[in-house]
């Protein structure tokens, strides 16, 4: 949900943001889906059942903190940005036919998102998953970028690319657009 400028007009839409059954559905395919991919590789995962909100200062985001023991302690984080990449965040769900719609409706996405991150000889790392992208041409004067939305049954055209406006934003401020 995009920020806003007012403080209560802001809070209001944190609020409606973390009160939106279509937003808390959306969010729940993507935490539903981690379990699946990180259950058989963990002794424990803990996934709290309710989302929390998190911001940037253009964007509020639904977030749910996981946490996990790994039952081999000798999986590296490389190996987890693998399992977990792509996301339904990025690539929908069920991925491979969410994925095959995305070729034939979108083509190629090219910089759309991916795994940003590190790993060190040791197998430590840290990897976010980076869905607003863009790439600058070779002389700087040209950026192409790219965001989206999670689109849904009950997604509305107009509010999608609200959201998806908003998301870009981040993007564009950061190019000092």
């Amino acid at each position: 949900a995009a920020r806003c400028a007012d403080p209560a007009d802001d809070e209001a839409a944190g609020r409606e943001l973390l009160a939106s059954a279509k937003n808390l559905a959306e969010h729940a395919y993507v935490t539903a889906w981690i379990r699946d991919r990180l259950g058989p590789l963990c002794t424990d995962l803990d996934i709290r059942d309710v989302p929390v909100l998190t911001s940037t200062p253009d964007v509020w985001h639904l977030a749910t903190p996981i946490t996990g023991t790994l039952r081999d302690p000798a999986t590296d984080a490389l190996t987890l940005a693998t399992v977990l990449h792509p996301t339904p965040a990025v690539a929908g769900t069920p991925t491979e036919a969410a994925l095959a719609s995305i070729r034939a409706v979108e083509g190629d996405r090219r910089f759309y998102g991916g795994a940003v991150g590190w790993c060190d000889a040791a197998g430590d790392g840290d990897w976010l998953v980076a869905i607003r992208c863009a790439e600058i041409s070779s002389d700087g004067l040209r950026a192409r970028a790219w965001a989206g939305g999670g689109i849904v049954a009950d997604s509305d055209p107009g509010a999608e690319l609200d959201e998806t406006t908003a998301k870009l934003r981040t993007l564009l401020g950061a190019l000092g657009l």
